[in-house]
């Protein structure tokens, strides 16, 4: 099979590429620097720019799957510049990608596009499920519903719809739970506002797989990619603790702290996303690490 990744070089295409060239995939990437552009056998960089319109064309030849990841990173302050380069690294890039399909030959059957919990609403006790009609009324949710809108029009060309909604992925290589550790390593980590927040959250290892499940699967839909047990921000902060044997004596820290050093970015940390994944497991998938303190293990002991 030939897949096209967008955001291939960010941290969940990198070990998605690792997986599907290991299972012997061919895979064709699109990067908006000439530098990333490598020829290697079964794995070919092309160019693009979606805030400019350029793509080369190429990248479509003898594609089944596109896999598109790309969007600018939510973890960085959000100036009213960065928040639209936020909303349109998403769209912009989706857009093209369907321009392109449209009016070029070509044998493409599905798209598997990465997606935000943040369309859920606030809940700690309330689960909610990808049947949930309700949604929350914030810029992250509004940046979700863009988004997964400007994927679904490739309905209209017959291929395949596949949206994976991604909870707090666990990594040691980047995203937020190295931000995590770094106070708790330093003797200086607490839990964030009351603690009580429900986050739901993802081994990369498993995202990866379920990134793979759905192309195998030949998934349509929304999905959830959580794991079967959230935990609140409190438990998860003393496991990472535990995993790395230092104690936790600072009072929790209270949001109005972080809103200071963060902005409206702080957000990110104290919102509660209580999410059920029964639907992706009801479809075959396995989870490798659906515990908390196996999957912190994993990535820290």
């Amino acid at each position: 099979m030939k897949i096209l990744i967008t955001g291939a070089t960010g941290l969940i295409g990198s070990e998605l590429v690792k997986l599907l060239l290991s299972k012997n995939h061919s895979v064709h990437y699109l990067t908006t620097s000439n530098a990333k552009i490598k020829e290697e056998p079964n794995y070919k960089g092309f160019y693009w720019n979606p805030q400019e319109g350029k793509i080369d064309e190429r990248c479509i030849e003898g594609v089944d799957v596109i896999i598109h990841l790309a969007g600018a990173n939510i973890a960085q302050r959000w100036t009213n510049k960065y928040k639209q380069e936020i909303i349109e690294s998403r769209t912009l890039s989706s857009e093209l990608l369907f321009n392109l399909i449209k009016k070029s030959p070509n044998q493409v059957k599905q798209i598997v596009s990465a997606s935000g919990t943040a369309i859920y609403p606030e809940s700690i006790s309330q689960v909610y499920d990808e049947t949930t009609t309700e949604s929350e009324d914030s810029f992250l949710s509004n940046v979700v519903k863009k988004w997964e809108e400007s994927v679904d029009t490739f309905q209209v060309l017959g291929i395949k719809v596949c949206k994976l909604r991604t909870g707090i992925v666990l990594s040691n290589k980047g995203g937020a739970l190295p931000e995590m550790v770094k106070p708790i390593n330093l003797g200086f980590g607490g839990a964030m506002g009351t603690g009580k927040q429900i986050q739901s959250w993802i081994h990369i290892t498993d995202l990866v797989a379920m990134y793979y499940f759905a192309i195998e699967k030949q998934l349509e839909g929304i999905f959830n990619a959580v794991s079967p047990h959230p935990v609140s921000n409190q438990e998860l902060t003393k496991v990472i603790a535990k995993t790395l044997k230092k104690p936790l004596w600072l009072p929790n820290i209270p949001e109005f702290v972080m809103n200071l050093i963060l902005g409206e970015m702080s957000y990110l940390l104290f919102s509660s996303k209580n999410l059920s994944s029964i639907k992706i497991t009801n479809s075959g998938f396995q989870f490798q690490f659906p515990k908390i303190d196996k999957a912190i293990n994993d990535l820290y002991a």
